[in-house]
């Protein structure tokens, strides 16, 4: 870190500031929640940390799984098809509810049923091994066993927000080269605004055809042909290293990038769904995270049905009396949400929790952003568990550091790495760095979630990796996580924030390359600069600094107008919250735009090196 003052500014909670003789030295600082076995309810599925994480070998680990013949495997025959064919046949696999209160429920049997029938109506019009089939789709039952139903065909499924717009969709569809897309009659109206630029895209599966409703060239009834496929489907057995998902990610500059898992992926979403969310067989498990970000594959379909434990889904929007009524009804056990959702919560006070008998509530975890301290006191307070935090990327596919149930809790720590991955902290020309030196998280990449590739862009990928320059991790390749953190001196990471520019806003990345775009493209946008700001609530807000075209004037009216245009076009959580028209922006000599400095201005802290600038 450069200087005691500067962590003390990023890290107010984790460092004290000392005067000592006339220098400034720091102090590490830390709440801690003391942990044992006595204070859990159920036996853990990890009693001893240390001991797993000092002799986890994942190749023996892998006898977890049902493989085929020849070391062949299908993550989605692991996740449904399995228990469906054993003592679990009849046992709930989904429950499902709707925001107008509907509820339905689908048994492992009857989950294998419906996906075997949508591998067949796929395959039957003519989708092949490797080719990519999107869900564009509300969290209804139909994303579920669709998303399943692709990955038996030995296709690769992507999943995409509900809530983006045609450019949003343009940049996935057009990229990925999907042959086929599963939506509704109401959704693909944003798809058609940009059809035109999707020359791969051959069917369009509607899963909602009303009586009467005419089909337009391409268009296909999805629940028509669901009611005559076979329900008989032989999964397509895969090798380990074969696509199975893929994902869009944002970064600091040009379009999303596509994040390609492996069928293997399914090990690790296994192993840290029981050792992280201690899962176990007779759980009700509730994760709120949309499918459309990996935390919903990895914890809502893959790795949570892999033990085969229950899963609730809610497709609605965020209301506090209604997410304790959902506790409450279905008798959650383990609960997995996001540092935004508990935030949100805590605003409603903790009256309201006490209206609910959440006594079935046993286990509690958050991903998405950094977890500080606060909402782990408040979740204390309100239903006398923590929060446990833990770590991970689109990238990495599974959890990677994680705070457990039966270790001690320093509030606002990341925890420690799970057994099978070893991760450190380097410098920037690769040398390992002491304790408490803030510095890159890098990971070595001998997992089984890392991602397998970048769509088509392979130098992209090798990006992502680096050989460690000196000491005894000489010559040793890491994963480089674009993450800054550093460890204190029991092994314990903690985060400091983004290498790039990348904003996380409410748990969702949000490149501001593309926000930018939007905002250009509303003609009245000459230039923009876009960074995250820290919020309480949301963890950052996106703010937008445009600098107008001429001609067009300034007013508050204005600033809705753009925001309004970016949360229609690009995606409902990636709209700027707030607006500042400026004269110029900050950019280097290249004409690159200074985020940095942006940002730096905008909390009114040093702005640092800026020998690179032209005049600001």
């Amino acid at each position: 870190m450069n200087s005691a003052k500067n962590e003390a500014l990023t890290n107010p909670l984790r460092f004290d500031i000392v005067e000592k003789g006339g220098k400034m030295s720091k102090k590490f600082t830390y709440e801690t929640i003391k942990k044992s076995k006595k204070d859990l309810k159920i036996e853990p599925n990890l009693p001893d940390y240390d001991k797993t994480h000092q002799t986890w070998d994942w190749k023996k680990a892998e006898k977890a799984l049902t493989w085929f013949p020849g070391h062949k495997i299908n993550a989605a025959y692991n996740a449904i098809d399995r228990h469906a064919e054993g003592e679990r046949k009849n046992k709930v696999a989904l429950y499902w509810m709707g925001e107008d209160g509907t509820k339905k429920e689908f048994t492992f049997w009857e989950m294998q049923n419906l996906s075997n029938q949508v591998a067949n109506i796929l395959k039957n019009h003519g989708l092949e091994k490797g080719e990519r089939v999107f869900l564009f789709l509300p969290r209804n039952p139909e994303l579920y066993f669709s998303f399943l139903g692709v990955i038996k065909t030995g296709a690769i499924a992507g999943t995409m927000f509900q809530a983006f717009g045609p450019e949003g969709i343009r940049d996935r569809l057009q990229n990925s080269g999907a042959k086929f897309l599963i939506t509704t009659s109401e959704m693909v109206k944003r798809v058609y605004k940009i059809k035109k630029d999707l020359p791969n895209l051959e069917k369009i599966f509607l899963t909602d055809v009303k009586p009467g409703q005419k089909l337009k060239k391409g268009e296909v009834d999805f629940q028509k042909e669901m009611k005559s496929a076979s329900v008989e489907f032989k999964v397509v057995e895969m090798k380990p290293e074969d696509y199975a998902f893929m994902l869009y990610t944002s970064g600091t500059t040009g379009k999303p990038k596509g994040v390609v898992h492996r069928h293997l992926a399914i090990l690790q979403e296994h192993f840290t769904a029981k050792w992280v969310l201690d899962i176990h067989d007779s759980d009700i498990y509730w994760c709120t995270a949309d499918p459309g970000w990996v935390t919903g594959i990895a914890y809502e379909i893959l790795g949570v049905w892999s033990i085969g434990a229950s899963s609730v889904v809610y497709d609605g929007r965020f209301d506090p009396a209604t997410w304790y009524q959902i506790l409450q009804d279905y008798e959650v056990t383990v609960w997995y949400t996001a540092p935004t959702a508990i935030r949100m919560l805590a605003k409603s006070g903790t009256d309201l929790v006490k209206k609910y008998d959440l006594s079935h509530l046993r286990y509690m975890a958050s991903v998405g952003e950094p977890l500080n301290p606060e909402p782990i006191k408040w979740g204390m307070k309100a239903f006398g568990l923590p929060f446990h935090d833990n770590w991970w990327q689109t990238e990495i596919g599974g959890i990677s550091i994680a705070n457990y149930p039966t270790m001690d809790i320093r509030l606002g720590s990341m925890g420690k790495p799970i057994p099978g991955v070893f991760a450190t902290i380097l410098s920037d020309d690769g040398k390992e760095l002491p304790n408490l030196h803030e510095g890159n998280l890098v990971l070595k990449p001998a997992f089984p979630s890392l991602m397998k590739a970048i769509w088509r862009r392979p130098g992209k990928f090798k990006s992502y990796f680096m050989k460690g320059l000196a000491g005894h991790e000489r010559g040793v390749e890491w994963y480089i996580t674009g993450d800054r953190a550093f460890k204190d001196k029991d092994g314990y990471f903690w985060f400091i924030g983004r290498a790039d520019d990348v904003i996380k806003t409410a748990g969702e990345r949000v490149g501001p390359f593309e926000v930018e775009s939007a905002l250009i493209d509303t003609g009245k946008v000459i230039e923009a600069g876009v960074i995250g700001k820290p919020d309480p609530e949301r963890g950052e807000i996106i703010k937008a600094f445009c600098i107008l075209r001429q001609g067009v004037t300034p007013s508050e009216k204005l600033k809705t107008e753009l925001s309004e245009y970016v949360k229609k076009h690009l995606a409902g959580h990636a709209y700027p919250k707030e607006i500042e028209f400026v004269e110029t922006l900050p950019k280097t000599r290249s004409g690159k735009i200074m985020r940095r400095v942006l940002k730096a201005k905008e909390l009114g802290l040093p702005v640092g090196d800026t020998s690179t600038l032209e005049e600001y």
